[in-house]
């Protein structure tokens, strides 16, 4: 066999068998298939789909690329949970933590921001010092000590992963179902835990705006990760307005350690105890849906979940210093309130154009070697169902950038709607899914 014979046959739309997968993304990762052959696999991928059985194959042989973290000296049971990406999502940073003060050891390999949808690890890297690019030997001594690591992935744990994402997004195959599932599932297993929780966004703000095309993706993680014997739920979440209020790098970590002493923004509440008491449960801490709920409520009012972030700042090299006193944090030149132009109830505001303005002003990246402004973004004063004054700010932007304030208004003035009657906001956790079939969250 040959890259040629196997790219013609999967642009035919026909099934590669795993010593073909094998052999392509092999000699792709040792250098002896070039970038231009590897894009062309994975625009016949993206058209011509692919089987679960390839989608395991190819997730397997992506995990074999590189090494996976030895966990054997921690009895805890390790869980972890992947978001596939919105606008204000800094879950994360809170249900590590929290999970990790109610016994699930949790080795988080996280992704940075490209386009409209933020990453982790910058958010991380917003707080000085804060040193995400650990050794799996490292990584492993931090795990045992505090409970939980936040790290990037690394030339040891899938780099064909790696290379291949890269690829994927100049190719604009990003959105392809097989691919997806096999990036997720290769850094997941990667970490050689015993459960996995994944949120799965629907709405404006997401890769998949529909549903039939998140439940697609469902579907297909739930399967390859039952072939991996890795047990895996997923709760369905809404980004058609960003999680919380705040969206950008430090901001968010400001509204995370608020949410961590008890004090955060509803919907940012409700999903991330939603997932916490879904990795108690898969991991048999509690058997119970109920108890799980109010236990992970009980914790992240407690204040306990932000001790826990302070002692993993401080471990992995960042100022707590920012951590305790966040308004010591330097702030951005320009700090911009865009006031309401009518009276009346937000019923909507679009996550996806509140993304890429934040991205525009300094939060995000275009390219991957985009530098970020850590404290540029959006804050909004106003989430839907609440009631704005004629006058009253609806958002406020922080930037460094030279920015059109005329402009700024429009832009929020156009992702905002507001009419006169009541409106209701919406509940942010949609559905549950595994390997059993699909319901509503609780599911009991």
């Amino acid at each position: 066999m040959n890259a040629l014979q196997i790219i013609a046959k999967k642009q035919a739309g026909n099934e590669l068998s795993g010593s073909e997968i094998e052999y392509f993304i092999t000699n792709y990762v040792s250098g002896h298939i070039p970038d231009y052959q590897m894009a062309a696999l994975l625009m016949a991928i993206y058209y011509q789909e692919m089987s679960t059985e390839e989608t395991y194959f190819l997730t397997r042989i992506m995990l074999e690329s590189g090494a996976v973290l030895d966990n054997s000296s921690i009895l805890q049971p390790k869980a972890d949970k992947h978001s596939t990406g919105g606008v204000g999502d800094k879950v994360s940073v809170i249900l590590a933590p929290l999970v990790a003060c109610l016994g699930v050891s949790v080795p988080m390999i996280s992704g940075r921001a490209l386009g409209h949808s933020g990453g982790t690890l910058d958010k991380l890297e917003s707080i000085p010092g804060f040193d995400v690019r650990l050794s799996v030997s490292d990584a492993i001594k931090k795990l045992r000590k505090n409970g939980l690591v936040f790290m990037a992935q690394t030339e040891e744990l899938v780099p064909a992963d790696r290379r291949i994402y890269a690829l994927r997004d100049s190719t604009s195959t990003v959105r392809s179902v097989p691919l997806i599932t096999a990036s997720i599932l290769s850094k997941k297993l990667a970490e050689n835990i015993d459960a996995l929780v994944l949120d799965v966004k629907i709405g404006k703000g997401a890769f998949f705006t529909r549903q039939e095309y998140a439940l697609k993706l469902s579907d297909r993680l739930l399967a390859v990760s039952e072939k991996f014997g890795l047990k895996t739920s997923i709760l369905f979440t809404d980004m058609d307005q960003p999680l919380g209020r705040s969206v950008g790098n430090w901001l968010e970590i400001k509204e995370s350690l608020e949410t961590m002493q008890g004090n955060g923004p509803s919907d940012l509440n409700d999903v991330t105890i939603a997932l916490g008491a879904e990795m108690l449960v898969q991991t048999r801490i509690e058997r119970h849906y109920d108890k799980a709920i109010r236990l992970v409520e009980q914790t992240l009012k407690s204040g306990a979940a932000y001790e826990k972030f302070l002692k993993v700042v401080k471990s992995q090299g960042g100022k707590v210093k920012y951590i305790e006193r966040p308004s010591q944090y330097p702030t951005s030149r320009l700090v911009h309130g865009i006031k309401s132009e009518r009276s009346g109830y937000v019923s909507s505001i679009d996550a996806l154009k509140i993304g890429v303005l934040a991205m525009d002003v300094g939060a995000g990246r275009i390219m991957v070697n985009d530098q970020i402004d850590p404290k540029a973004g959006v804050f909004l004063n106003k989430k839907v169902g609440e009631y704005v004054e004629r006058g009253e700010v609806l958002a406020t932007v922080h930037t460094d950038m030279n920015i059109d304030v005329a402009a700024l208004n429009a832009r929020i003035w156009d992702a905002f709607q507001i009419v006169r009657r009541k409106v209701t906001a919406p509940d942010p956790v949609l559905g549950y899914a595994v390997k059993d079939g699909k319901c509503k969250w609780p599911p009991y």
